[in-house]
């Protein structure tokens, strides 16, 4: 997946962006160092470096891209952030969130590519099957409670939380987002973006949100005791409220809330799903072929005595060498009943509250991911690195 950059800085800058959009990418980094500035595409949850840029042209790449995304030209020492607005060669409206970071070789480009044309809002096509689609569609349709959603950037936790609000818009309710930056907008929905400079943080929207006779919150994050416990207080005063934690898997969301200073006991009385959610890229089905995985990998996955034949992609065209093509979603969701949250007002552990949830049928993140190696759509390779025992 290389490209060839050529004539001026203007048309440089419109080729990295349409094929970015072309191969289906995520994330264009564009990285000064000293002597070359680098050109990466995060494809599939991985980044692939695609060209080598002349260093002395560095300036006049970043001020283009600044122009077109209404920065400073002129402050190279700071931060800043902003939109592009363009148009995919196919006619598909495209908005990239752009981001600048100063360096200690000049500044770095980070552009998040936001293409409404490939935003599924549908809970089956984004990896919601079975048991956890049914688990995840109750807990949603709760009239009142919160509803959490974790796992590390980049895991899809926001077009998770989307589909969710997509499948509960309707005429009847009031639905209205707090959010840090709005990445897509969706029709019939109120959405608010945090402009913390302005004091317009989590919490002061929420407040006010809460004075606007909601049915349905989401606040895009939960960042600090402040915005949890006036979330948590509206989950348990009537609103369905949806939210997000950085948190390795579904049982730390309640550590993490305790952690902030929030009383367990309400914590067990407003939570009512947590659902923890990592993206696998999936085997590429031009080139799929048979293989022998790594031992090791396999006995830590405890799949050593299986007589399974394993798959992977060889690497075609078609998947730009990978092997793989696409992703799909590996879900936990544990569910918070009588007897989870009296375990949860107990103050119990992370360990105590997972292994109460396993006993209870909650799928890990790791049995999901070896349900979906046994079906053929991805490698241990990639379930061994996204998941934990």
């Amino acid at each position: 997946m290389n490209i060839e950059l050529s004539g001026s800085i203007i048309k440089q800058v419109e080729e990295i962006i349409q094929k970015a959009i072309e191969f289906g990418v995520s994330d264009i980094h564009i990285e000064p160092f000293e002597k070359t500035y680098r050109l990466r595409y995060r494809l599939d949850g991985v980044l692939q470096e695609i060209a080598k840029l002349p260093i002395s042209q560095k300036d006049a790449l970043v001020s283009r891209i600044k122009i077109l995304a209404n920065l400073d030209i002129a402050e190279k020492r700071r931060p800043q952030d902003g939109r592009i607005k363009t148009k995919s060669k196919k006619g598909n409206d495209i908005d990239l969130r752009v981001s600048t970071l100063p360096t200690h070789y000049g500044e770095k480009v980070v552009m998040r590519i936001l293409d409404k044309s490939h935003l599924s809002l549908n809970l089956e096509n984004l990896g919601f099957e079975g048991e956890i689609l049914s688990q995840f569609r109750k807990g949603i349709h709760n009239p009142y409670g919160m509803i959490l959603v974790t796992g590390p950037t980049g895991s899809g936790k926001t077009t998770s939380l989307y589909a969710a609000l997509n499948e509960l818009n309707t005429d009847e309710v009031n639905i209205t987002t707090i959010e840090d930056p709005i990445e897509y907008n969706l029709e019939g929905i109120n959405q608010t973006q945090v402009h913390e400079e302005i004091d317009l943080t989590f919490a002061n929207v929420l407040r006010s949100i809460l004075r606007q006779d909601p049915n349905i919150i989401m606040v895009g994050e939960i960042r600090d005791k402040e915005t949890a416990e006036i979330a948590i207080r509206s989950a348990l005063t009537g609103h369905l409220v949806f939210s997000t934690l950085h948190t390795n898997d579904a049982a730390s969301a309640v550590s993490r809330l305790t952690d902030m200073g929030v009383e367990s006991f309400l914590v067990a009385s407003s939570v009512r799903l947590v659902m923890a959610q990592r993206l696998v890229r999936k085997i590429c089905t031009d080139c799929k072929e048979s293989y022998s995985p790594d031992p090791i990998i396999l006995k830590d996955l405890g799949m050593d005595n299986q007589a399974e034949e394993f798959q992977r992609g060889r690497g075609c065209d078609t998947c730009n060498q990978t092997g793989y093509k696409g992703r799909t979603a590996l879900i936990e969701i544990l569910v918070v009943n009588d007897e989870m949250a009296s375990l949860i007002s107990d103050n119990a552990n992370t360990g105590q509250i997972r292994e109460l949830a396993k006993k209870q049928g909650m799928t890990t993140l790791r049995d999901t991911g070896i349900q979906k190696i046994k079906a053929g759509l991805t490698t241990l390779e990639e379930i061994y690195r996204e998941t934990v025992l």
